[in-house]
């Protein structure tokens, strides 16, 4: 089984900065895509960045250039570095980690239980 856990979440000012870390454990073999969604209240689920093994990057244009995403593939962690954070950047924010368990085993997709971000105005 694999778990995915999220850290990093709070309460912050406009314009302010918070890093979310994510790190998947269990039975790995490697991990494909890991990537951030977040959920504002009344709204349905948005991607907000995905990153690749290879360190190839996709980000929603809502958050171009002000969050960053990153890996560390030893770890099997993913961070989000969220900069110049507005009221609409609050949400819950998950995590989520296409992992093969063996080397002739299928993908199957792993999702963190959440951490809060609020942005004050």
């Amino acid at each position: 089984q694999v778990e995915v856990v999220e850290s990093g979440g709070g309460l912050v000012q406009a314009g302010g900065s918070l890093r979310l870390s994510c790190a998947a454990s269990g039975s790995i073999f490697s991990i494909n895509a890991m990537g951030w969604y977040r959920q504002a209240p009344g709204k349905q689920r948005e991607l907000v960045a995905v990153i690749t093994s290879g360190g190839n990057t996709n980000y929603a244009d809502s958050v171009k250039g002000r969050f960053t995403i990153s890996r560390d593939n030893a770890k099997n962690t993913v961070y989000l570095q969220m900069n110049s954070l507005k009221p609409v950047d609050t949400a819950v924010y998950y995590c989520n980690a296409d992992v093969r368990a063996g080397s002739v085993s299928g993908v199957m997709r792993y999702w963190g239980k959440g951490t809060l971000v609020t942005v004050s105005s």
